[in-house]
């Protein structure tokens, strides 16, 4: 195959990957979708096991070094994640827990916005959206999805907007994590 050719199919092959992903706390809104489950591999935002930047472990005195957690595509926001893999219909008696840690913001926040952390979360090739609220802002919370598969987060706080991608394995078919 010739170099173009293989330009070409693999433009193809990263355009047909998952570009979507999700959590929440409290469950608001589902709408129905196809029951098809993308492949979990091609979601844009990548699972981190470095350490939380300085302005993200605030607070923190005995997290693991290598804790997983995932940055918005802005760097405004992060996901600290308690359980990795996280995973759609947990039978593993651990939650889908998540801390989500605002960057601290260049100027004070707009008093007239929500500061509940408001989470749309879209299935990624599917109409299947659902929203989450984190009450108070970012912060600790349990985000659970309706299906299994790459999730587009769009996030909403305190006047302040971020996006990123979060993989749900399947609970039937993924081993649990702390």
């Amino acid at each position: 195959m010739r170099t173009w050719g293989r330009v070409v199919l693999g433009s193809v092959v990263l355009a047909a990957g998952c570009t979507t992903a999700a959590p929440s706390a409290t469950p608001a809104t589902t709408t129905a979708a196809s029951p098809a489950v993308p492949a979990a591999t091609g979601c844009a935002s990548r699972v981190e096991t470095g350490a939380l930047p300085d302005w993200a472990d605030e607070g923190f005195s005995n997290v693991p070094a290598t804790i997983p957690h995932v940055f918005g595509a802005q760097g405004e926001i992060v996901a600290v994640l308690f359980a990795h893999p996280l995973v759609w219909e947990r039978n593993d008696g651990i939650n889908n827990k998540i801390l989500w840690v605002s960057r601290p913001a260049p100027t004070p926040s707009d008093p007239t916005s929500a500061a509940d952390l408001l989470i749309t979360a879209t299935l990624d090739g599917t109409d299947t959206r659902v929203t989450r609220e984190v009450p108070g802002g970012p912060g600790p919370s349990i985000i659970d999805l309706p299906q299994a598969g790459c999730w587009h987060l769009d996030l909403r706080w305190s006047g302040r907007t971020d996006t990123m991608d979060l993989v749900y394995a399947d609970g039937r078919t993924a081993s649990g994590g702390s």
